[in-house]
């Protein structure tokens, strides 16, 4: 299963899905502290570890943060390979003046938007979808 490339199916398709709770992104050194359980993801840099988890858990944790998002999925499942996906929905959402901060899984992309932005960012996905 490799995933769909055709960028026009993949905007009609993508059905954008918000996702429950609060998400932030920190950094560690090291993992020691942290369950590989509680991350959604991580991701190795040369100044540290980067890793996504939900804000009630970094608070827990006493991981510092300084942006909280809202999680959206999008439930295609888009090819790695895939043109121009990335680029239509981010040009979409900074016409709203919407950050995005996006995650390609295996099966699906993964938008994290500020909190404040997330109905209007599922809204202006799933605009870009009747286009």
């Amino acid at each position: 299963m490799s995933g769909e490339k055709n960028i026009v199916k993949l905007l009609k398709q993508m059905n954008p899905i918000l996702n429950l709770g609060e998400y932030v992104f920190v950094t560690v050194i090291n993992l020691d502290k942290v369950k590989r359980t509680d991350t959604l993801f991580e991701f190795k840099e040369e100044e540290g570890i980067t890793l996504v988890l939900e804000k009630n858990k970094a608070d827990i944790l006493k991981l510092p943060y300084n942006y909280t998002s809202s999680w959206i999925t999008l439930k295609i499942h888009s090819s790695l390979e895939a043109v121009g996906l990335t680029a239509a929905f981010s040009t979409a959402l900074t016409k709203h003046n919407i950050s995005c901060n996006v995650v390609a899984g295996f099966y699906h992309d993964h938008i994290f938007v500020d909190t404040k932005d997330a109905k209007k960012a599922i809204e202006v996905l799933h605009h870009l979808t009747q286009n």
